[in-house]
Parts: C-alpha cells; sequence; structure tokens
C-alpha cells in the first residue's frame, strides 16, 4: 500500500470514526456514568468487533451474508434488541454518584461493545464496500488487510477515546442525583432510538 492510498484511506477512517453512532453513545454513556477506565474496556469491545467485521470481509463472507436476506434481518433484528434493551437498563437505571457505582465488571463493558458493533450488518457492507477501493489485487493482501485493520481500529480507538474522556471529566460535575437521572434518560433514549432506526434501515 502506497502513502498516497494510505493517507486517503485515514482520511476516510477519521471521518468514519467522528461520526455519531451507537458506539459513540455507548463511549459517552459508559465515560460519563462509569468514569474513562471502564469507558475504554467497551471501546476495546467495538475494537474487536471491528476486526471481526474486516475478517468477515477480507475471507469473503461478507458478500454471503450480502445475499441473504434472512441473515440480514436476523442480524440486524438482534442488534437492534440489544441496542433497544441497553436504553431501557440504561432510563432504569438509580441515579446513583460515579464514586457509588463500582460494580461493573470489565467482561461486562467489553461484551457491551463488542455486541454493539457486532450487532449492525450494515457496518459490514460498509466496509465492504470502502475497503476494496484501497486494496491492490496485483500486490499480497495480508500487509494489505492488517495496514487497513490497524488504521481503522487505531483511528477508532483515538476518536472514541476522545468522546469518552470529554464525556468523563462532565461526568464528574454532574454528580447530583437529578442530573444523573437526566444522564441516564438521555443516554436511554438514544440507544432506543439508534435501535429502532437500525431495526427500520434498508440493506442499501
Amino acid at each position: 500500500m502506497s502513502l498516497a492510498v494510505w493517507l486517503a484511506f485515514l482520511a476516510a477512517a477519521i471521518v468514519i470514526a467522528v461520526s455519531p453512532g451507537p458506539g459513540a453513545v455507548l463511549s459517552m454513556s459508559t465515560g460519563m456514568r462509569h468514569g474513562y477506565r471502564a469507558a475504554f474496556i467497551a471501546i476495546l469491545g467495538l475494537q474487536a468487533a471491528l476486526l471481526v467485521q474486516l475478517s468477515i470481509v477480507a475471507l469473503g463472507f461478507g458478500a454471503l451474508l450480502a445475499t441473504s436476506e434472512m441473515a440480514f434481518a436476523i442480524l440486524k433484528l438482534c442488534g437492534a434488541a440489544y441496542l433497544v434493551w441497553l436504553g431501557i437498563q440504561r432510563w432504569r437505571a438509580p441515579p446513583q454518584p460515579l464514586a457509588a457505582d463500582l460494580s461493573v465488571r470489565g467482561r461486562g463493558l467489553f461484551m457491551q461493545g463488542l455486541l454493539v458493533n457486532l450487532g449492525n450488518p450494515k457496518a459490514i457492507f460498509f466496509i465492504g464496500a470502502l475497503v476494496p477501493q484501497f486494496i491492490t489485487p496485483s500486490a499480497p493482501l495480508l500487509p494489505q488487510y492488517l495496514a487497513i485493520a490497524a488504521t481503522l481500529c487505531l483511528t477508532d480507538l483515538l476518536v472514541m477515546s476522545c468522546y469518552a474522556l470529554a464525556a468523563s471529566h462532565l461526568g464528574g460535575w454532574l454528580r447530583d442525583p437529578s442530573a444523573l437521572r437526566l444522564q441516564n434518560r438521555l443516554f436511554g433514549s438514544l440507544f432506543v432510538s439508534a435501535g429502532v432506526a437500525l431495526a427500520v434501515s434498508a440493506r442499501n
């Protein structure tokens, strides 16, 4: 992969990362409620899912998924249901101050990030449409896919970390129960909205 091609892909990766979506909502809501360290674990889950999606595309399974209406619908509805469930859980969460909310487990946060990204089949189609434009078929494929994976994941990791860090600092100022309740309901509504949007979205 030439430097010019890599820089073009880096620009595309930045645009993708800063675009609002369920991953950004998860990063900010976790950062605000549990702090940056907890949010970073969830962000690692987001990146693990991104690597899985890239692998699906690289191995050719993305095209197979694109031809199956049923597989797309099942994956989409499962992802939408999970986002709605997260939203309801966040809406109903008690307005606990940051210092009192110490029961969060790393594995649970990682799985949240993993499932939020894996539950969006449209991401696989998007990656499948984007990545081949930056691949040179006549050159060895593995180094190119590794460069793309590293660029996409590190860019997303940095952007999501910025979202989470900013939200964690803001959350430190909002310790009042009424403010915490408002946070929970705001992010709960965003998760539900994202789930509904995914459920009604078309393949293209």
